[in-house]
C-alpha cells in the first residue's frame, strides 16, 4: 500500500516529555456506512496509544438496501471529513496512513467511484475490505486487545454483521448483511420485523465455538453504546467498556428489553450519545438473537476492532508476540516513574519475596503484579496527600487492554494502598467491588510490600535485588546485608510488620554479612 510521508520536520528529541521519543505517528481511516473515522496512534506498536480521535457520522449505507447506492450527501459529507483528516494527519507528523473502506463502499454500485475521489484526496491507496477481510481483522483486533482470547468475535457496523472466531486452530469468517443501517432500511423501521429478518439470517450462520470456552467479544459502536447503557442502569463500579463482562442470559434481557422499550425512558440513557440512539434498537436485537443463536455464555465488551485488528497484522511477529498490558504499563513507566530501571527491579523483587512469603500466582496474577510494579510510582508528582487519589484516577481509567475488570481493580487496590496505607480506617474504593478475596489478598500484600521496598531504595536502583526474604523457624526475615545495613530503622520496621500483618507472618530483618 502506498501511503503519503510526513511533511513535520520536527527533530524526535524535541517531542514533548509526555510523549515517547522513539514512536512515529500512523493513523488509520476507517470508512463505514454509518460514521467516517480517523484513529492517529503514537507509534505502530504492541500496544499503541491514542493521539487522535475524531469520527463523523456521515451515514454512507443509509438507504443502500433500497437503492443500492452511497447516499450523495453522505459522500459529500465523508470526502470533507477525510479532507480534514489528511490536512490533521500532516500537523500530527503521521508517517503512514492506512485507509479501509468496508460494507458500504464494496456493496454500493458508486462505491467504486467514492473510492477513487478519497484516493485522489489522500494520495494513497484505499483497502476495500471484503466481508471475509473484515471479519479477520475483527478477529484481529481482538487477539490485540485481550490476553488469550477464546471464543466468537461479533462486529456490527452500519451495513453489515461479522462473525469469526479467536483462540481456536482452524480460522472461520462469515458476514451477513445486518448492520444498523441496513436492518433499518430493510425493516422499514418495523422492530419486529427487523427481529425476523435477522432470526432468518442467522439460520445460515456456519460458525461453530473454536474452544470449550463460549465468550462472545461483542464490537462496534452500537454495541458499546449497549455495554455503556448497561452499565449506567446498573450502576456498576467502573466506566471502562474494555473487557466489561456481562453474562450472555442477562445480555440478552436487557437487549430484548431496550428492543421493546421507549428509549428515552430507559435509566441510564443519558450515558448513549443522542447520534447512537437512533440505532440502539436494532443493535441490541441483533447482539440478542446471536447471543441466543450461538448459546454463548457471557459476552464481553471491545473498545478494540478492525482498525487495531488491521495495525496488529502490519506487526513483526516478535512484536506480536509481547504482552501488550505489560508493553503499555512499561510505557507509562517510561514517562512518569522516577527511575523505571527500578519498577523493573521492583517487579523481580516482589516475585522473589511473594515465592518466600508462600504466595502463589496463576498466570493473570503474575501478569497483574508486574504491571502494578511497573505503575507503581507514576503519581509521585502529585502532593503527598493526593498521590493515592491520582494513582487510583489513572488506573482505574488507562486505556489499558488485555486486562479484566478484576486484573484492573488488582492494580488500582495495589497502588492506592501503597500510599494510603492498609490500616482499618482507609476508605475502600468502590473498584474493590470488582475483586474476589484472593485478588483483594494479592493486591494488598503487593501495596504492603511496596510501603517497604521504596523506604529502602528510595525510589532509586541497586538496592533492591540486595534485600532477601528467607524463613526463619516460624516467620519470615528480611535480610540486609551490612553495608547498606543503615537503612534499617523505626519506620522501615512497623512496615515490615504492616506486611506481616498482611502475609499472616512474623517477619523481622536482620544484617548479613556483605558479600563480596
Amino acid at each position: 500500500m502506498n501511503n503519503q510521508k510526513s511533511s513535520n520536520t520536527e527533530p524526535v528529541s524535541e517531542r514533548a516529555q509526555g510523549r515517547l521519543k522513539a514512536r512515529i505517528p500512523v493513523a488509520v481511516i476507517d470508512i463505514g456506512s454509518n460514521s467516517v473515522r480517523q484513529v492517529i496512534y503514537e507509534g505502530l506498536t504492541r500496544a499503541p496509544a491514542v493521539l487522535f480521535n475524531e469520527k463523523v457520522l456521515c451515514g454512507l449505507g443509509k438507504g443502500l438496501a433500497d437503492s443500492n447506492r452511497l447516499n450523495e450527501g453522505a459522500i459529500e459529507c465523508s470526502l470533507n471529513a477525510i479532507r480534514r483528516f489528511r490536512a490533521l494527519g500532516r500537523q500530527v507528523g503521521v508517517s503512514k496512513t492506512y485507509i479501509l473502506a468496508t460494507a458500504a463502499a464494496r456493496d454500493a454500485k458508486n462505491g467504486q467511484q467514492f473510492v477513487e475521489a478519497v484516493e485522489e484526496i489522500c494520495d494513497c491507496e484505499v483497502e476495500v475490505l471484503t466481508g471475509k477481510m473484515e471479519a479477520r481483522y475483527s478477529a484481529n483486533g481482538i487477539v490485540s486487545g485481550f490476553f488469550d482470547p477464546d471464543g466468537i468475535v461479533g462486529d456490527m457496523g452500519g451495513g453489515s454483521l461479522e462473525l469469526a472466531t479467536v483462540g481456536g486452530e482452524l480460522f472461520q469468517g462469515q458476514t451477513f448483511a445486518l448492520g444498523g443501517l441496513r436492518l433499518r432500511d430493510l425493516s422499514g423501521e418495523d422492530l419486529k420485523l427487523a427481529r425476523e429478518i435477522t432470526i432468518a439470517s442467522l439460520v445460515k450462520c456456519k460458525i461453530k465455538w473454536p474452544g470449550k470456552r463460549k465468550d462472545f467479544y461483542a464490537v462496534g459502536g452500537t454495541w458499546r453504546s449497549l455495554a455503556k447503557l448497561h452499565i449506567n442502569h446498573n450502576n456498576y463500579p467502573l466506566q471502562v467498556i474494555h473487557n466489561y463482562p456481562i453474562g450472555a442470559e442477562d445480555f440478552v434481557q436487557f437487549c430484548d428489553a431496550v428492543s421493546t422499550s421507549d428509549i428515552e425512558e430507559i435509566s441510564g440513557i443519558e450515558s448513549v450519545s443522542r447520534n447512537r440512539r437512533n440505532l440502539l434498537q436494532y443493535g441490541a436485537i441483533v447482539l440478542s438473537e446471536t447471543l441466543k443463536h450461538l448459546g454463548a455464555k457471557r459476552v464481553l465488551m471491545s473498545s478494540l476492532g478492525v482498525r487495531e485488528g488491521y495495525l496488529y497484522s502490519q506487526l513483526p511477529h516478535e512484536e506480536r508476540t509481547k504482552d501488550m498490558l505489560l508493553e503499555a504499563a512499561w510505557d507509562l513507566a517510561i514517562l512518569r516513574a522516577r527511575c523505571p530501571a527500578h519498577s523493573e527491579e521492583l517487579a523481580h523483587w516482589s516475585g522473589e519475596a511473594f515465592r518466600a512469603l508462600g504466595i502463589e500466582e496463576n498466570r493473570d496474577e503474575r501478569r497483574f503484579r508486574v504491571a502494578a510494579c511497573y505503575l507503581a510510582d507514576i503519581g509521585w508528582r502529585a502532593h503527598p496527600d493526593y498521590r493515592a487519589a491520582q494513582s487510583l484516577g489513572i488506573i482505574s481509567n488507562a486505556g489499558f487492554v488485555g486486562l479484566s475488570h478484576e486484573g484492573r481493580a488488582y492494580l488500582s487496590l495495589a497502588n492506592f494502598h501503597r500510599y494510603q496505607g492498609l490500616g482499618p480506617r482507609v476508605e475502600i474504593p468502590s473498584i474493590a467491588a470488582l475483586a474476589g478475596k484472593r485478588v483483594t489478598r494479592r493486591a494488598r500484600i503487593l501495596a504492603a510490600l511496596f510501603r517497604v521496598g521504596y523506604l529502602y531504595s528510595a525510589s532509586s536502583p541497586g538496592v533492591l535485588p540486595r534485600i532477601n526474604f528467607s524463613k526463619s523457624g516460624d516467620g519470615i526475615v528480611m535480610e540486609l546485608p551490612a553495608d547498606i545495613a543503615d537503612l534499617r530503622g523505626e519506620r522501615p520496621d512497623l512496615r515490615l510488620r504492616q506486611l506481616g500483618r498482611e502475609v499472616g507472618v512474623a517477619i523481622g530483618s536482620r544484617v548479613v554479612s556483605t558479600s563480596k
